[in-house]
């Protein structure tokens, strides 16, 4: 210190500290002459004292006109210095730097004011401070003071410059500290760091696009930025980026897609479209490198596929259909069970269309992958029974189809409809606004008979009697009225001719007896109408109720219907379908006369030609010499015959369906279900009654 004071006049070390500026720069320029004189000389041991002197007297004083003289003479000292000046910067610079948290305004105006005079004389020498020197600038780019930042502006303009033209730049040292702002809310700061990072990536040398994971997230958090410029900053930041990523050979699109995937769900439009944009271009650019986060990607453009902007919309759904034709193997990375718990999830979106997506993505792993979805069937199962309640017609259809593909398999088939069967009874509102569209659409898919015969085994082993009943007449519903079950009708049509006819009735008879006017439809269409007739004289009076007439009343009106425009057709022959006229005699006596049914039934039999009622019309109707293949005698094998040849040639010509055993069948149902209804009746008095006790 003693040299230094030596060296240095005592005039100009006043001066250094003086209030007025023109006295610290005269004094400066002093000091700026002594080191130059020093370092010609060669004496860095004496250089070295005045900076320490100016460093520990000026710089670091508590008076705040020394700490600027002390600023003003580190700068003049590093000028003095010139080429010689590189030696002494471990020195020089950190004193400075320290500045630049002063508390005082000036002075962190003169320390930016020093650094910047010292750099551009030492230029590349500088770098070895570049991580202090940014961190600095970024504090000091949102400094309160309008000329602190205006001066920290014309420095980072100039350590700018010295980079960009530098060798010794290490890329690596500075992401650290650049990721770790990069989160920082400050709009000036965010100026910042954009500002930087474009012109590190203009820089050949500088492989900003390595690193680009490092910071990715955090430019595409500038999007959704208040101010407009910093947006349009980061937005071409993002874009040169991404035009550079379709140029290089060799990208990390994994840690970027997990950045990007987060980004898709951001609040801020303006981030969704861009991320949505980047996934986009990350689908067709990727291939292998992306497999593994197939999933993450999914769960990120299924809620933009319903997203409020179209133009993220239209991406969207783009970005859907590449992942979903990308040929990818489990053994691959490619993860069957992730995906199906993503495309389960959206299955509960409140958006339609992310929920039809979903079910596409289902279908299309059952296709691609089927073994592998099996696996995993036990998980989704359930939420795709539950999808069938949506409130979405085409999501219910593609659920269908969906449960369809699954029941390929015979087990799975039958599981499927034992489900569904379940769901029904639970839900009993599904079954009325859902069930015909579900029946219609699965006997579609996968042939009405299977799964007509299917329900019918099921039903027969149902317990819950009620529920059966319902179901089997919503099923006698649905068979009768639609038009997917046409060849069905006119397979049942044959029952009398055909064995296939004949399995079919069997088939469908052993539920069908759960519902009496079931059977009586039934009956009506395979032209069994001796075995209708009976049974309708079967019923008791505890079977003819009200919710017997309401059933009562649906048919009647459905005999107006083309489906049944043959049986009509068969009324201009009474004498041979006698039969038939007293099954629906028998229809007409059940019903209410002051019913709109039975004056629609009486219209209808009143226009019955009266003449066919003629003898001759009667003798065509024996068994030898009809021609109807049995239609007008269904249950003649009921009857007993002298010479028992005739009762013999009758059940062959009724394909060999025992009626008797049929009748016997219904009549045994329908007594397990009055003993049901009156065990229900019986529960109820006795509720009832225990809760008068209990009051």
């Amino acid at each position: 210190m003693a040299d230094a004071l030596s060296i240095i006049p005592a005039s100009v070390l006043r001066n250094l500290a003086d209030k007025l500026y023109e006295k610290r720069k005269n004094a400066a320029l002093e000091v700026e002459g002594i080191v130059k004189q020093l370092a010609v000389a060669g004496d860095h041991e004496k250089i070295t004292a005045v900076i320490n002197l100016l460093t520990e007297e000026f710089t670091y004083s508590p008076q705040a006109n020394h700490r600027k003289g002390g600023l003003i003479g580190l700068a003049a000292a590093t000028v003095g210095l010139t080429s010689e000046a590189a030696q002494h910067l471990e020195q020089i610079v950190p004193p400075v730097l320290h500045s630049f948290s002063d508390q005082d305004s000036r002075v962190r105006y003169y320390a930016c004011e020093a650094l910047y005079n010292i750099a551009k004389v030492v230029r590349g020498d500088f770098i070895v401070f570049f991580n202090q020197i940014f961190d600095a600038l970024c504090k000091l780019s949102a400094d309160s003071d309008a000329n602190v930042q205006s001066a920290a502006h014309l420095l980072d303009r100039l350590v700018k410059d010295i980079v960009t033209e530098s060798d010794q730049f290490s890329i690596e040292e500075f992401i650290p500290l650049l990721r770790e702002r990069m989160n920082v809310l400050n709009p000036y700061v965010r100026q910042f760091l954009v500002g930087w990072i474009t012109v590190l990536d203009s820089v050949p040398d500088i492989d900003m696009l390595g690193f680009l994971p490092d910071f990715l997230d955090g430019l595409f958090n500038m999007l959704s930025d208040s101010s407009h410029e910093i947006r349009q900053q980061a937005d071409s930041a993002l874009t040169e980026f991404l035009q550079e990523i379709k140029n290089s050979p060799s990208v990390d699109y994994g840690r970027m897609a997990e950045i990007l995937v987060q980004r898709a769900g951001a609040p801020d439009e303006f981030t969704r479209q861009t991320s949505i944009t980047w996934i986009n271009e990350f689908v067709k650019l990727g291939g292998d490198q992306l497999v593994p986060y197939y999933a993450d990607i999914l769960g990120a453009i299924l809620p933009c596929i319903s997203d409020k902007e179209e133009k993220i919309i239209v991406v969207a759904r783009e970005t859907n259909e590449e992942l979903r034709s990308f040929k990818a193997a489990p053994g691959e990375g490619f993860d069957v069970g992730a995906i199906l718990a993503v495309a389960k999830r959206h299955l509960s979106s409140e958006w339609e269309a992310t929920r039809i997506e979903a079910l596409h993505w289902i279908s299309a792993l059952l296709e691609k992958h089927r073994g592998e979805v099996l696996l995993f069937l036990s998980d989704i199962v359930d939420t795709l029974l539950k999808a069938l309640s949506d409130s979405s017609d085409e999501v219910v259809l593609l659920v269908l189809e969906v449960h369809a593909c699954i029941a390929k398999d015979t087990v799975h088939f039958r599981n499927l409809l034992v489900f569904l069967l379940q769901n029904f009874q639970k839900d009993n509102s599904l079954l009325e606004k859902r069930g015909a569209l579900i029946i219609r659409r699965l006997c579609v898919l996968l042939g009405a008979q299977t799964v007509y015969r299917e329900l019918s085994t099921i039903l027969q082993k149902e317990t819950d009697l009620d529920f059966a009943s319902i179901m089997v007449q919503a099923l006698n519903l649905i068979l009768l009225t639609s038009s997917e079950l046409s060849e069905l009708r006119e397979l049942l049509k044959k029952s009398l001719v055909n064995s296939s006819g004949k399995d079919l009735f069997h088939a469908l008879y052993a539920s069908w007896c759960h519902s009496p006017m079931a059977i009586i439809s039934l009956c009506l269409l395979a032209q069994t109408y001796q075995h209708a007739s009976t049974v309708i004289q079967s019923l008791v009076e505890e079977d003819i109720n009200i919710k017997f007439l309401v059933q009562l009343d649906k048919l009647i009106r459905l005999l107006e219907t083309p489906t049944f425009a043959y049986l009509r057709l068969q009324l201009l022959e009474p004498g041979r379908y006698t039969w038939l006229l007293k099954a629906l005699y028998g229809l007409l006596m059940l019903l209410p006369q002051q019913s709109a049914a039975f004056k629609i039934l009486r219209t209808r039999l009143k226009t019955v030609p009266s003449y066919s009622f003629t003898g001759e019309e009667h003798r065509n109707t024996s068994p030898e010499t009809s021609n109807s293949s049995g239609l007008n005698h269904a249950d003649s094998g009921s009857h007993s015959t002298q010479d028992g040849l005739v009762t013999q040639n009758v059940e062959k010509m009724c394909n060999g369906i025992n009626f008797a055993s049929r009748l016997q069948q219904f009549q045994k149902m329908q007594q397990v279900h009055r003993a049901n209804a009156k065990s229900q009746a019986q529960l109820r008095i006795t509720s009832v009654t225990l809760t008068k006790i209990l009051r």
